[in-house]
């Protein structure tokens, strides 16, 4: 720790970000970068705590407290170093990481947490600045082989982990385009795809093929592909988005928001998507059910898009300004939080349920029919009560899904390889990783369930450090999680 009383004496600074009226005419990021003096004064916050709960906070134990304090003290390729320690692609957590580590900051008790998340940020983007990150290939290869199907979080963070160590691994992805949700769920005023391909270019010239237009149980069979190589990795994300099962669903106007960020998504990549298949919110009055990251990540785009109105509805009730006393530090904090999409407008409606939808003559949806409820606790269970004369209407011409997702995609892939399910419908493992199916292993949502970023490059680290012990005998990889 650099400056004894930098704790004290310094307050945290709201990162800035780009005027609202500016920002949503364009897709280009919300946020700011710090000038590097204030962001040095923010590293001076990093106090002497004597255990870094935020190495609890951060499944991927990054050395916090290390690099903050390099960067304070100016020495920003010695912070690069500490950081790729732990983090494959810190570019990407700095940018859409909710950070679990400020939750669990230890000057979060009474004050307000060290700026961990954009400290990150900025010191992998003054490393990219200087030409400290550049592609470096294994001296020596291993003769083995792996199959990662899956070209998210989880996937990359292993196909890196697995290059380094020596074997040749090809990614395959069933969309036109390496990446995953940060490709094609994440909007660009989040994360400009750029960061992504910088990444993927350096990743390819060390070695790392990639596939894409591949769907591994379709287009290819699962079976060729575990007899084409050494060992295979299932990292196909949680792809089934829950849905909402009331009278009218039907209609049309009403889509899961994965369809809906998808096509935007495209058309900032430059593809030609025809009108009569994009789902814009441009004068109409919308709709967004499900109070979430990707719920936040539907409003900036319908602000974008010139959305009439927009309505967020959250089945829970507001979260309070401070912690409550069931939610306890280092906990993570249950708190009302405004993102940028929420700063640019529209109206956060909670505790309110969905109960039906109404459409017009041509069979589109036309008015959304809810009503405010009461949650309730009993035995550990939540319930959720309506609250009497509380019914109300609302028309709407686009309702957007945004609910969350509840596992795997089924069929296909994890049917033709037999592999064994949770209770809850996701991929089954062991403690090195390996699916019931001798030589397939798992990683990230596919086998967790809907997660963070950081949940999913951890476990990625961790099932490539299993792979590499099947292959090898023992492993050298970090394994972040059991």
């Amino acid at each position: 720790m650099g400056k004894l009383k930098g704790f004290i004496e310094i307050d945290r600074q709201k990162q800035a970000s780009r005027d609202v009226a500016e920002r949503i005419r364009d897709w280009g990021e919300v946020y700011l970068p710090y000038a590097d003096e204030d962001l040095r004064a923010q590293g001076a916050r990093c106090m002497d705590c004597g255990i870094p709960f935020c190495h609890q906070g951060c499944p991927l134990g990054n050395l916090i407290p290390d690099w903050n304090d390099l960067v304070y003290r100016d020495q920003w390729k010695a912070a690069i170093e500490r950081l790729h320690k732990t983090n494959n692609f810190p570019e990407w957590t700095g940018r859409l990481c909710p950070a679990p580590c400020e939750g669990s900051c230890v000057l979060a008790i009474n004050r307000d947490a060290v700026t961990i998340k954009s400290i990150e940020m900025a010191i992998v983007e003054r490393a990219f600045d200087e030409g400290w990150i550049r592609p470096e290939p294994p001296a020596a290869r291993t003769g083995k082989t792996v199959a990662v199907v899956g070209s998210g979080p989880a996937g990359l963070a292993a196909a890196d982990q697995l290059n380094r160590a020596g074997h040749r691994v090809t990614v395959f992805e069933r969309s036109d385009r390496i990446g995953g949700l940060l490709r094609y769920g994440i909007p660009e005023f989040k994360m400009e795809k750029r960061f992504l391909d910088r990444r993927l270019d350096i990743m390819g010239a060390e070695g790392v093929a990639f596939r894409p237009n591949t769907d591994v149980g379709v287009t290819v069979t699962a079976d060729s592909l575990r007899r084409g190589h050494d060992a295979m990795l299932l990292a196909g994300g949680a792809g089934q988005p829950r849905d909402l099962k009331v009278p009218g669903r039907e209609l049309s106007g009403i889509h899961f928001a994965m369809e809906y960020l998808t096509l935007q998504n495209r058309r900032c990549e430059g593809d030609a998507i025809g009108d009569d298949e994009f789902i814009t919110a441009e004068d109409k009055r919308v709709v967004i059910i499900g109070g979430g990251d990707t719920g936040a990540d539907c409003l900036g785009t319908a602000h974008r898009q010139g959305a009439r109105s927009i309505h967020q509805f959250e089945l829970l009730p507001r979260p309070p300004e401070e912690r409550s006393e069931t939610n306890p530090w280092p906990e993570w904090p249950n708190v009302f939080r405004v993102s940028g999409a929420h700063e640019e407008g529209g109206e956060r409606v909670y505790s309110v349920s969905t109960e039906r939808f109404t459409g017009n003559a041509a069979g589109r949806v036309a008015a959304l029919h809810a009503t405010q409820v009461e949650m309730k606790r009993e035995n550990g269970r939540l319930s959720f009560t309506p609250v009497p004369d509380s019914a109300f209407e609302l028309e709407v011409d686009l309702v957007l899904l945004a609910m969350g997702f509840v596992g795997p995609t089924r069929g296909g892939l994890l049917d033709e390889l037999g592999v064994e399910l949770t209770d809850r419908g996701n991929v089954s493992r062991d403690g090195n990783w390996m699916t019931s199916v001798d030589g397939v292993f798992t990683a990230g949502d596919m086998q967790r369930g809907q997660s963070l970023i950081v949940w999913a490059i951890a476990e990625g680290r961790s099932a490539a450090a299993g792979i590499d012990r099947h292959l090898m005998g023992e492993t050298r990889l970090p394994m972040p999680l059991p």
